[in-house]
């Protein structure tokens, strides 16, 4: 798989098949534009080609109008793209002068002069341009003028993908992991670097490793203990994970915590990828450090169960 980054120095794609969007999530809506694009490429021997943004469209059109939450870093999206069949994703600087192009100008002078496409795969709704002005009856209109295909994606699917996005992030922030995965088509994970915590856990037997997630727009789900799968150093382990504020010890700050079950290695300052399977618990306030170590012992133990 190949990323571009610098729009001004593009390969010539032989026969270029084209898609554009934010594809956050990378899920099981997605994938259905993914398969029309590769097998519109497949057709006429072409190369399909994602286009996506960086940063999000909606950090600068809409920043002033609420938090955004990304369900995908660009790392981890690129992977899953490149799970789904993607060679060639082009990532477009988004800027505050880019979302000014005119639709025409997008047109002409992204879409056209920078990829010359064959064939260009958009959705009966698809919007573009200043004041999202260019629609697909415009492009419609210039095929003849840039010699391009203009090829429809499904009203059925791009209602999934909306209704997916919103399950997804509804279930994720409920801690209703499950859910999510069904409509992600994958378990939600993140990707974090280790960092130093108080060591509380190694005191009641639980060391657990601090968390600080890469992305400050990443997804968080619900406090909770979750039962997990991580990924450290290519070794697949098992785990519980803890999000909250540990009411029990008078936590004030929100901590993302994995307690790795058969491993005691030092790994300050490390990544993992940690892979939520379920959510086992809401976070409780327990009558002191005997109760809690009793609870997490039943914790481990359903945690293991799940993991089996």
């Amino acid at each position: 798989m190949k990323v571009y980054s610098n729009i001004n120095d593009l390969p010539i794609f032989s026969n270029a098949v084209i898609t554009t969007g934010s594809f956050d999530g990378v899920h099981t809506g997605h994938v259905q534009i993914i398969y029309q694009l590769l097998k519109e490429a497949e057709k006429i021997n072409g190369t399909p080609v994602l286009i996506t943004f960086y940063p999000h469209p909606k950090l600068i059109v809409q920043m002033e109008k609420k938090v955004l939450h990304i369900l995908n870093t660009q790392d981890e999206k690129y992977k899953l793209l490149k799970y789904n069949g993607i060679e060639n994703i082009v990532v477009v600087p988004f800027t505050r002068s880019f979302s000014e192009l005119s639709a025409n100008e997008y047109v002409k002078n992204f879409l056209v002069e920078k990829f010359k496409p064959a064939v260009i795969v958009v959705g009966y709704d698809h919007r573009f341009g200043n004041n999202r002005e260019g629609n697909f009856d415009l492009l419609k209109s210039k095929e003849a003028n840039f010699n391009f295909e203009v090829k429809e994606i499904p009203e059925h699917v791009l209602k999934n993908i909306t209704i997916s996005s919103t399950k997804i992030r509804t279930a994720i922030l409920d801690g209703d992991i499950e859910t999510a995965a069904i409509y992600l088509g994958y378990n939600y994970f993140f990707n974090g670097r280790i960092i130093e915590g108080n060591k509380l856990g190694r005191t009641i037997g639980y060391p657990t490793a601090n968390l600080q997630i890469e992305d400050e727009y990443k997804l968080i789900p619900a406090n909770g203990v979750y039962a997990v799968d991580v990924e450290y150093n290519n070794r697949m382990l098992k785990g519980m994970l803890n999000i909250g504020i540990r009411p029990t010890v008078d936590g004030k700050k929100r901590t993302i915590e994995v307690n790795i079950f058969d491993f005691d290695d030092d790994i300050y300052a490390e990544k993992m990828k940690v892979t939520l399977k379920k959510r086992l618990r809401e976070e409780i306030k327990f009558d002191g450090l005997d109760a809690l170590k009793n609870q997490l012992a039943l914790d481990a133990f359903s945690a293991k169960k799940i993991n089996e």
